[in-house]
């Protein structure tokens, strides 16, 4: 039995999207988990806070701050120079920020940023 050009086209195109049902299904799949993963930040009203990088003295603390009603769930922190060393990245022991401490070789003063992720 030969196929017409028209029903060929067809065929080919029916196993095309046969083909790739599942990849688009995936993608949907992903969409729908980044969805929930925004509806999950929302319904924890939760954010990102940052301290731009300063240099400050080695070893000196620079901490940043949740905003009021909020407590920090996670954090960072970084050291910025040739030969920065990040010391120290923790909570505040309130729980309403974020801690960072670096040194720096040869230097007495390190760049540190602070990042803190806060929520209700």
């Amino acid at each position: 039995m030969q196929l017409s050009r028209t029903a060929a086209v067809a065929v080919a195109a029916s196993a095309c999207l046969a083909a790739i049902a599942p990849a688009g299904a995936a993608l949907a799949a992903a969409d729908d988990d980044r969805l929930r993963t925004r509806q999950e930040a929302a319904r924890y009203d939760t954010m990102l806070v940052k301290l731009e990088n300063a240099n400050v003295p080695i070893f000196q603390a620079r901490t940043v701050h949740c905003p009021s009603g909020m407590r920090v769930i996670g954090g960072g922190a970084e050291a910025h120079g040739a030969g920065a060393v990040l010391v120290a990245s923790h909570p505040t022991e309130d729980l309403r920020g974020w801690v960072g401490r670096g040194r720096q070789d040869g230097y007495d003063t390190v760049g540190i940023s602070v990042y803190a992720i806060c929520a209700r």
